[in-house]
């Protein structure tokens, strides 16, 4: 389960200045003039209406995603939303020595109309967050840094950076298949990708297509992650290049033994029955086989992965000289992780460290090769917290880099590894030192213990993204005061360029709607154990003595998720703040990023201990001379909807009224990898699955609910919310419900489906909040 935010996206807005002039220029002259005076005085201060949200250009400023830089460092690309489609990305290039930007490709020039995505690239856009967006979604570069390839519309092009723009892009395929996780081999000889569940490769020299696998289809796939892989593992690939593109690493995947589950998918002109093969908690997963192709021999030798096929393969690597594959293996409970090494030629494998937990052990990106020494950086949590390890490939442990109470992290799916220098022995890194709701870039010696080298100023959240070389960074920060600017910067920290100023001044996007912004707050409050919750408040913008106001707690509070962090924030938190509402969110215990303690203690039993922690973030609103004590409500999707549920049903005294979106119910309905982590299996822990169970507490339900869901989830199915209707039903129990035909889990992101979603939700707090107060809706 990943998380959904609640930060929202949009469709049609006020008219710009630039608009109302160039309608007005066949009006008067005098008039236009006497106008456009008017425009360059003073701004007035605007309220934020919810719309505004949905349309372009988008209010936080312009968007650079997929930020890269080359591998020899002289290009900067990104993908940039256009202006009339704030969702819509075309490719773009920043040339470091010329100081310029360019447009590289225009995702409407080079493909025409979007093209409807297969079934597998829909479900891994679902999986990836980014099936909002259409254009160019992913890109990269080849490792000589000549070219880039691009998947669009089900096709492959690739723009050769030496050619001038119109002669620039070669098309690579024009098929009914849809050709998927397309990338560069290591030497940018061929391009590899999955097409119909077999892995092919192109000779960019001769054009030459082959075929490495021949043999999938039905329920065996070459090369694509299987759905756990992809929900739950961060793992979006299946394939693999040796370093010297002998051979090709290939996962093989047999969904046979995965219980076949019949959903329906009910769109606006009709249903459809789907048949998902969904591993459910305490069930059969997929076979997952490791082979290794050698391409010139046409030939597969399989891994022996170990007597126990029912394993998990969550990361697969080459070491740098291309004869031995690293390959982690994690044991079906998860409290066992290991690194394996298998010789290439002889499929001969052996453990070379082992990570265990009476917990769970926490999955990473950080193992990273050096490759002037025989040495790699690995990341644990054996002290509690996750830090960096120095070892031999041989598996012999050097010395730890990193110690202390704080998080070595990346952003998911990033390691926290940015780059190695290996001239001058650094690793550059991120993590949480500076406070547990900042992200600085950090370095350390490999070779002398001593304390993290903080490179990033500014208290914040820095997303790093850093040269091969280590010469070169491009720092993406905000902070609750500055929404989110990009700059080059020099490994030591110095600025080099703004790639994206983002000045919030009066021509941003969100210039109008300054005077109103609300500055949120933050704080923490004491767990029952001790440990420091951190929040986040807003106060609403017109803030009268005396006088009492409802809330609305935003909720996620499940694992892995950190959602408290000093950054811009949600807009539509904003919008709930200008509009009379308290906004409060809390990180309870269970969720991400601050060590095992705090991350553990909603074992063997969920919907408890995150309870208990959202209400003490009650019991600090309640103390607040500006809140009503009596109008707490509280909404949230994913996780956060079961957390709603369970805050309600168990906490009716206290929370008045709660928005629940594509909630889990029932944790025996949900998938294997996530559920097991947390709750073992049903067999082996059958009250703390009872105790977990949102069915389990309906009875207890007194207070308005709203219940949203998607009748296309793949996700969190929606045979959860159906399950919870049927039991509030047979306990007369009135709620109300907005279902949305067509609709995935990511259905909150999507324009009109995001729109209406939030809409509905202010119409029901104002309904069941404000009213109780005689105050009127919001607009």
């Amino acid at each position: 389960m990943k998380l959904i935010g609640s930060v929202t996206k949009g469709s049609h807005g006020p008219f710009r200045r630039d608009v109302i002039s160039s309608r007005l220029g066949a009006a008067c002259g005098s008039i236009v003039a006497a106008l456009m005076m008017l425009a360059s005085g003073p701004a007035m201060a605007e309220d934020l209406p919810l719309e505004r949200l949905f349309s372009a250009p988008d209010l936080n400023g312009p968007t650079l995603r997929g930020v890269k830089i080359s591998p020899d460092g002289k290009l900067v690309a990104y993908l940039r939303a256009r202006e009339d489609d704030k969702d819509r990305f075309d490719l773009w290039a920043y040339d470091i020595a010329r100081r310029r930007h360019r447009q590289l490709v225009d995702s409407r020039t080079l493909a025409g109309a979007d093209r409807a995505l297969s079934a597998e690239e829909e479900a891994r856009r679902e999986r990836q967050r980014t099936s909002a967006f259409s254009g160019i979604v992913e890109y990269n570069f080849a490792p000589d840094s000549r070219q880039l390839l691009i998947p669009l519309n089900g096709d492959l092009f690739v723009y050769d950076l030496a050619r001038k723009s119109d002669q620039a892009v070669r098309r690579l395929t024009t098929t009914e298949g849809f050709e998927t996780d397309a990338r560069f081999s290591p030497h940018s000889r061929y391009v590899s990708f999955v097409r119909d569940q077999n892995l092919y490769v192109i000779d960019l020299t001769n054009g030459r297509e082959r075929a490495v696998t021949r043999d999938g289809g039905g329920l065996v796939s070459y090369g694509m992650a299987e759905f756990i892989a992809q929900e739950e593992m961060d793992r979006d690939t299946g394939y693999w290049w040796s370093p010297d593109e002998r051979h090709i690493a290939i996962a093989r995947v047999d969904e046979t033994p995965v219980t076949e589950v019949e959903r329906f998918e009910i769109q606006a002109t009709g249903a459809s029955i789907v048949r998902q093969r969904y591993p459910a908690t305490g069930a059969a997963n997929a076979r997952v086989e490791l082979f290794i192709a050698d391409l010139a021999a046409d030939s597969r030798l399989q891994l022996d992965l170990g007597t126990n096929t029912d394993i998990y393969l969550p990361r697969v690597d080459w070491f740098p000289d291309g004869t031995s594959l690293a390959v982690q293996r994690q044991s079906r409970d998860q409290k066992t992780l290991e690194l394996l090494r298998f010789d290439a030629l002889s499929g001969r494998g052996r453990v070379l460290l082992t990570e265990r937990s009476e917990h769970w052990v926490p999955l990473h990106r950080e193992l990273t090769f050096l490759t002037k020494s025989k040495e790699f950086i690995w990341a644990s949590s054996r002290d509690g917290f996750q830090h960096l390890y120095l070892y031999t490939n041989d598996g012999a442990l050097v010395r730890p880099l990193t110690s202390g109470e704080y998080m070595v992290v990346g952003e998911s799916p990033e390691a926290a590894i940015r780059a190695v220098d290996e001239r001058t022995r650094r690793v550059y890194f991120t993590a949480n030192l500076a406070s547990p709701i900042e992200r600085q870039l950090y370095w350390v010696s490999l070779d002398s213990p001593a304390a993290p080298v903080r490179v990033t100023q500014g208290a914040g959240w820095h997303s790093v993204g850093m040269a091969v070389d280590a010469s070169v960074f491009v720092d993406s920060y905000s902070s609750v005061d500055a929404p989110k600017t990009v700059w080059l910067r020099k490994a030591d920290g110095a600025p080099l360029t703004a790639l994206l100023a983002n000045t919030l001044d009066a021509a941003h996007p969100y210039g109008p709607y300054r005077d109103e912004h609300v500055r949120a707050e933050f704080g923490t409050i004491a767990a029952a154990d001790g440990q420091r919750l951190h929040y986040r408040l807003l106060k609403p913008r017109r803030l009268e003595p005396g006088r009492k106001y409802p809330v609305l707690v935003d909720v996620y509070g499940g694992p892995g998720v950190q959602r408290i962090a000093n950054t811009w924030g949600s807009l539509f938190h904003q919008y709930l703040a200008q509009n009379g509402y308290v906004v409060f969110a809390l990180d309870n215990r269970g969720t991400g990023l601050r060590g095992a303690r705090f991350e553990t203690a909603l074992g063997l039993r969920m919907g408890h201990i995150e309870v208990q922690d959202q209400l003490k973030g009650a019991e600090f609103l309640r103390g607040l001379d500006f809140v009503d004590p009596q109008r707490i409500g509280m909404f949230g999707w994913s996780y956060g909807g079961y957390m709603t549920l369970m805050c309600l049903m168990q906490a009716p005294e206290v929370f008045a009224a709660g928005v629940a979106g594509a909630p889990v119910t029932d944790w025996a309905l949900y998938d294997t990898h996530y559920t097991e982590r947390y709750l073992s299996t049903p067999q082996l822990n059958p009250q703390g699955y009872r105790a977990s169970n949102v069915l389990e507490y309906a009875d207890r339900l007194s207070r308005p609910l709203l219940l949203v869901h998607g009748m296309a989830d793949d996700n969190v199915l929606f045979a959860h919310s159906t399950a919870l209707m049927k039991k509030l039903q047979d306990l007369q129990k009135p709620f109300d419900l907005m279902t949305y035909p067509g609709g995935k889990h990511g259905l909150i992101r999507q324009n009109v489906t995001g729109w209406h979603a939030h809409a509905n939700l202010v119409r029901f707090f104002d309904r069941t909040l404000k009213s109780r107060s005689g105050e009127g809706e919001t607009r």
